[in-house]
C-alpha cells in the first residue's frame, strides 16, 4: 500500500475502503450499543477494535483509523454530536464575524494537548495490525486521515448537514475576510490532528474534502485551495504518503493535484484513466468503483472492478477504493468478493507501464 502511494506499482493492485469500518458490519453494530458516535471515536479500546474488524473480515491492505472529521473540534470544546442518519450538528453555528472571532479564538494547540486517546488509540492499532500482519505474512499500514477546511467550515457555518452549503458560500463572499479567518483557523485544527496520528504510528494520511464539488474551480483555487495547503503543511513534514480525495471534484482534480501530495482520490463520476489526464501530474490514483455497485449481481460487480483496475493502468500506481464510502445497508460478502476480485487480477503484460 505505501509503494503504491510513494509510486511504485506492485504486481497485486492494493485495495481499501473508505469508511470499511464501522456501520456496515454487525460485529461493528454489536459493539456499539451504547454510547455516541463520538465517545466510541474517543474511547481507544473501541476505535482500535473496530478499526481492525474490516481488516480481519475483507482482507483489505490497509485500515483507516476510526474516527471522524469533527473530533478535534469535539477536542477544542466546540458542541458538535453526530446525529443519526444525518451527521455532525453544532449547537452554535459560526455564521457571523462575531462568531467566527469566538470560534478562532481557541488555541488550536489544545488539539495536540487533549488528544492524548487519539495518540493511545492509534498506538493500539498499529500494534494490533502488527500482529494480523505477522499472521498474514504482509505489513498492514494504518491510515490516518482529517476534513480538509473547506468541509469543516462548510458543516460549522450552516450547522449541520447542507444539500448545496449555500451558508459556507454566501459567507465566502459576504465576508471574505471572517470566511479567510475561519478556514485558516480550521487548517491549522485538522492539519495538527492529522500530524498527531502520523506521530502516533499511522504511515499514510488521507485529506477529505467531502463538500469541495459544490465549489466552482475560480472560487476553489481563491478561498479553499491556500487552507487545504496549510492544512496539510505540518503532515508533510513527518515523511509519510498523502492521499487527497474530495466528492463531486471532477473539475477540480488539476488544482487539487497542485498540493504536495502523492496520490489523488478520484470519486466514482470521472473514469481514473480521465482523471489521470486532468490531473496533468505523475501521481498515484486511488478509486474508484461505484458504490452502487456493491449491490449488483456478481458477474456485473465484478466486471465493473476489472474496468476500474484497467483504467488505472493510466497512472504510475493504483490503489483500488471505492468512489465514495461504503454505504451502510452493504452487503460485508459483496466487500469481501470486491477485495478477492482485485487481488486476483493481474495486468495484461502489454499494459504494464
Amino acid at each position: 500500500m505505501v509503494r503504491a502511494l510513494r509510486g511504485d506499482r506492485p504486481e497485486v493492485t492494493p485495495v481499501w475502503f473508505m469508511r470499511q469500518a464501522g456501520r456496515s458490519l454487525p460485529e461493528y453494530r454489536a459493539l456499539r450499543r451504547r454510547g455516541t458516535m463520538l465517545e466510541a471515536c474517543l474511547d481507544p479500546a473501541i476505535a482500535s477494535e473496530v478499526t481492525l474488524q474490516p481488516v480481519r473480515r475483507h482482507g483489505v491492505d490497509a485500515a483507516v483509523f476510526f474516527s471522524d472529521i469533527v473530533v478535534p473540534l469535539k477536542l477544542l470544546g466546540l458542541d458538535v454530536e453526530i446525529a443519526a442518519g444525518r451527521g455532525p450538528v453544532f449547537t452554535e453555528p459560526a455564521r457571523t464575524a462575531a462568531d467566527i472571532a469566538r470560534v478562532t479564538a481557541i488555541d488550536p494547540a489544545l488539539v495536540d494537548e487533549r488528544g492524548d486517546a487519539i495518540v493511545e488509540a492509534v498506538r493500539r492499532t498499529v500494534a494490533m495490525l502488527a500482529d494480523e500482519g505477522d499472521r498474514r505474512g504482509e505489513a498492514l499500514p494504518l491510515i490516518g486521515f482529517a476534513g480538509a477546511p473547506f468541509t469543516l467550515a462548510a458543516y460549522l457555518v450552516e450547522g449541520g448537514p447542507s444539500k448545496d452549503h449555500l451558508a459556507a458560500r454566501r459567507l465566502m463572499h459576504a465576508d471574505s475576510a471572517a470566511w479567510h479567518d475561519l478556514v485558516a483557523w480550521l487548517a491549522e485544527v485538522t492539519g495538527r490532528f492529522l500530524a498527531l496520528q502520523v506521530r502516533a504510528g499511522a504511515s499514510a494520511g488521507q485529506l477529505f474534502d467531502s463538500w469541495a464539488g459544490a465549489l466552482s474551480p475560480a472560487d476553489y483555487r481563491a478561498h479553499v485551495l491556500p487552507a487545504s495547503a496549510a492544512a496539510l503543511e505540518p503532515v508533510r513534514a513527518h515523511d509519510v504518503p498523502l492521499i487527497h480525495f474530495g466528492v463531486g471534484t471532477g473539475e477540480l482534480l488539476a488544482d487539487m493535484a497542485s498540493l504536495d501530495i502523492d496520490a489523488i482520490g478520484v470519486d466514482y463520476r470521472v473514469p481514473l484513466d480521465v482523471a489521470r489526464a486532468r490531473v496533468g501530474r505523475d501521481l498515484t490514483v486511488q478509486g474508484n468503483l461505484d458504490p452502487a455497485l456493491l449491490f449488483a449481481p456478481e458477474p456485473v460487480r465484478t466486471a465493473a472492478v476489472e474496468r476500474v483496475l484497467t483504467e488505472g493502468l493510466a497512472a504510475r500506481a493504483h490503489v483500488f477504493n471505492l468512489g465514495h464510502g461504503v454505504p451502510m445497508d452493504a452487503d460485508p460478502d459483496a466487500i469481501g468478493d470486491v477485495v478477492r476480485a482485485v487481488h486476483a487480477w493481474r495486468a495484461p503484460e502489454r499494459a504494464r507501464p
